[in-house]
């Protein structure tokens, strides 16, 4: 990795959410560096993150792209222990590992590692993962 691309990488919230259309913040930062993506497509950063990574990369900040999310504050996910019927669903998700539990088994969030990227929600057949405040 160029020392560009670490720059950037290094101002991005490390969601790893995929909203930027990369498979991460590195992929995001290493397209940014070649030149085959602006600042703007971080939801998670906000218009402060997209200024940033305007800042260096040289070019005119402009506001992040509101049609690839909402920028939220922190937050992380919680799995309501009562309905998690153990599927293992939100364990293929997360992108840093952040849940644990065995199958059939009731799973949790390991609050730390948790990004608050929102990926484990949409795959929990039964609805038992909800966002809160970090």
């Amino acid at each position: 990795m160029t020392g560009l691309e670490e720059r950037l990488d290094r101002i991005l919230p490390q969601t790893q959410c995929g909203q930027c259309g990369y498979a991460g913040c590195r992929p995001y930062a290493e397209a940014m560096a070649r030149g085959e993506a602006g600042p703007d497509r971080c939801p998670p950063g906000g218009d402060a993150g997209a200024r940033a990574l305007a800042l260096v990369l040289g070019v005119p900040a402009v506001p992040f792209d509101r049609s690839r999310g909402e920028h939220k504050p922190p937050q992380v996910a919680l799995v309501v222990e009562d309905d998690c019927i153990g599927c293992t669903k939100c364990i293929q998700a997360c992108p840093v590992d952040a849940i644990i539990g065995g199958s059939k088994l009731m799973h949790t969030v390991i609050e730390p590692l948790c990004t608050g990227c929102e990926l484990c929600v949409p795959a929990c057949p039964v609805d038992c993962i909800v966002m809160i405040a970090s």
